[in-house]
């Protein structure tokens, strides 16, 4: 399917990039649900799978709603209200959802799957008022437990895209930066063209401008959203994902164990993918006890982060702590 969305000056002059929380929501549960999950996320998908089965969140509300392939509810994405919204915001926006928002999205799951939805999604039909807040507190948990622990990573990857887009707007034009957004889009004569399929995007039915979403999880694939009050979305592969999950040199390790002690340093350097107490002893060789009062200081000096769902403690290092490792001279 082609789809052509015209623009006018105005369309130009509204048109921005946004880093959205949600849009990394969505696109990374799609990728858990698809038949074979791309190469590029295997890694982190083993990490998170047990955490989310173990939650239920395999087979809770986003299970139910976000399907491999075909329609994606369109309330899941409100539009970012700035370049780069908090999760909380979304979450706020997406509570707030008009019913009749909430059930023409399901009208359509319900279309692609020949009228059947599940019993959970019926009620939400009925009354989404009652159902939306259990939907946005397991978005809340799927998001420590999926994606907060690896935030800073690809956040940085997507503020380099959009500082990447920003630099091709103002070096050489917003048409050039549109054409070059992704292989399935192309601008031609006015116009940004849409060679893929659930693209059918008109003016008619869109608000002005476009929202520009950079996603490490939508690759490879261009996906849109609409909204007629709203600009409509458009959520493309961001430069920078193959290097995503790569393991990081650490250059400074030697230099960062002087001052901090050779276990700090070396709980750090084994934070290149986040884990548990537990998992970190078993990496590095060091008793729990000493693992988690090295933790302790490591966070107290801001260096690691700590993301709880349930039962899970999971630790992170921080983008202070990446910058330390892997500093240049």
């Amino acid at each position: 399917m082609k789809a052509r969305l015209t623009f006018s000056v105005n369309d130009l002059a509204e048109t921005r990039f946004a880093v959205s929380p949600m849009w990394e929501v969505v696109t990374s549960f799609r990728a858990l649900a698809a038949a074979a999950v791309p190469d590029l996320h295997l890694g982190w998908a083993d990490q998170v799978r047990p955490r989310l089965a173990a939650a239920g969140l395999d087979r809770g509300w986003l299970a139910d709603m976000i399907p491999p392939a075909g329609h994606l509810p369109d309330f899941l994405n409100p539009a970012p209200t700035s370049a780069s919204p908090g999760l909380a915001g979304e979450l706020a926006a997406i509570e707030a959802t008009a019913p009749d928002q909430v059930r023409r999205d399901l009208d359509v799951l319900a279309a692609e799957r020949e009228g059947r939805l599940s019993s959970r999604l019926r009620s939400l039909h009925r009354t989404p008022e009652t159902y939306l807040p259990r939907i946005v507190a397991e978005i809340d948990v799927y998001w420590r437990l999926a994606i907060a622990p690896y935030w800073g990573r690809i956040r940085s990857v997507l503020e380099a895209d959009v500082f990447y887009r920003g630099r091709q707007v103002a070096e050489h034009s917003t048409a050039q930066a549109l054409d070059e957004l992704h292989h399935t889009v192309r601008w031609v004569d006015g116009s940004l063209h849409l060679a893929q399929r659930h693209c059918a995007i008109t003016r008619i039915e869109t608000g002005a401008g476009l929202l520009l979403v950079p996603s490490v999880f939508a690759w490879p694939r261009v996906l849109t959203r609409t909204a007629a009050s709203e600009p409509p979305q458009l959520a493309y592969p961001a430069r920078g994902i193959g290097t995503l999950w790569e393991r990081r040199t650490h250059a400074h390790m030697d230099a960062l164990a002087a001052v901090i002690g050779r276990s700090r340093a070396l709980i750090l350097a084994e934070l290149d993918s986040p884990a548990s107490t537990t998992e970190l002893a078993h990496r590095s060789g060091l008793s729990a006890a000493g693992v988690s009062q090295h933790l302790t200081a490591l966070r107290a000096a801001g260096l690691t982060s700590t993301h709880r769902a349930g039962r899970s403690v999971l630790y992170a290092r921080t983008e202070l702590a990446d910058a330390l490792l892997t500093a240049q001279t």
